[in-house]
C-alpha cells in the first residue's frame, strides 16, 4: 500500500499535465493573414504575445515551486493527490485565458478573465501547500508577506482591468517578477548538497 502511494506517480503525472498546459498555449497562436503588412502584422500580435510569455512564466513558476515542494515528498497522501488535482485543474484554464485575450484583444473583460485564471491556481496552490505542510510537519520557506501581496495583486487585478486593462496586466506581472527570484534558504539549497540538517524548507506561494 504504501508504494501505491510514492510521489513519484504524483510528480510524473504533474510534469505531464504542465507540459501539455504549455503546449497548448503555443498551438494556440495564430499568424495574420497574408492581407496584413508585416510590420502591421506583428504590432498587433504583440501583446498578445507579450500575454503568451506572461502565461509561460507563469506556468513555469509555479512548475519550478511544485519541483521543489514535491521534492520533500516521499509519499503522498488522499488529501494530496486532490488538493494537487484542484491546483492542476486551475492552472490548466490558463491556455483558454491566454487564447480569449489572444482572440477578444487588450479589453476590461479580457484582463478580467485572464486574472481570475490567474488567481484561481494560486489559491489552489495556498491550498496544496498548507496540506502539504500538515501532513510532511515542514515549513514554508517563503515569506507570509510574499504569500499575501501577490494573493492580493491577484485579486485586485480584476477589478482593476476595468479601470485599465494595462494597470491590471501590470499587477499580474509584478507577481511574476516577485516570484522569478527563489527564496534565499531554497536558493541555498540548490547550491549544496541537500537542505542543511534541520531544516524542511519547501517553496510554496
Amino acid at each position: 500500500m504504501s508504494k501505491a502511494l510514492d510521489s513519484s506517480r504524483l510528480e510524473a503525472f504533474s510534469d505531464g499535465v504542465i507540459a501539455v498546459i504549455i503546449t497548448i498555449m503555443v498551438l494556440e497562436l495564430k499568424v495574420p493573414g497574408k492581407a496584413v503588412g508585416n510590420v502591421t502584422a506583428l504590432r498587433a500580435v504583440t501583446p498578445v504575445l507579450l500575454v503568451y510569455l506572461l502565461s509561460f512564466v507563469q506556468v513555469g513558476i509555479y512548475w519550478v515551486n511544485h519541483h521543489y515542494m514535491i521534492g520533500y515528498v516521499e509519499r503522498v497522501s488522499h488529501g494530496i493527490l486532490w488538493a494537487n488535482l484542484a491546483f492542476l485543474f486551475c492552472l490548466s484554464l490558463f491556455p483558454f485565458a491566454t487564447n480569449w485575450v489572444a482572440e477578444r484583444g487588450i479589453t476590461a473583460f479580457s484582463l478580467a478573465l485572464y486574472a481570475t485564471a490567474s488567481v484561481l491556481p494560486a489559491l489552489t496552490w495556498h491550498v496544496l501547500s498548507v496540506v502539504i505542510t500538515r501532513f510532511l510537519g515542514i515549513t514554508s520557506a517563503t515569506s507570509a508577506l510574499k504569500k499575501y501581496t501577490s494573493t492580493l495583486l491577484y485579486v485586485g487585478a480584476i477589478p482593476a482591468a476595468y479601470l485599465s486593462p494595462y494597470l491590471s496586466l501590470g499587477m499580474i506581472l509584478t507577481v511574476a517578477v516577485l516570484w522569478l527570484v527563489p527564496p534565499r534558504r531554497i536558493a541555498q539549497a540548490t547550491r549544496t548538497a541537500g537542505t542543511p540538517s534541520g531544516e524542511r524548507d519547501y517553496a510554496a506561494s
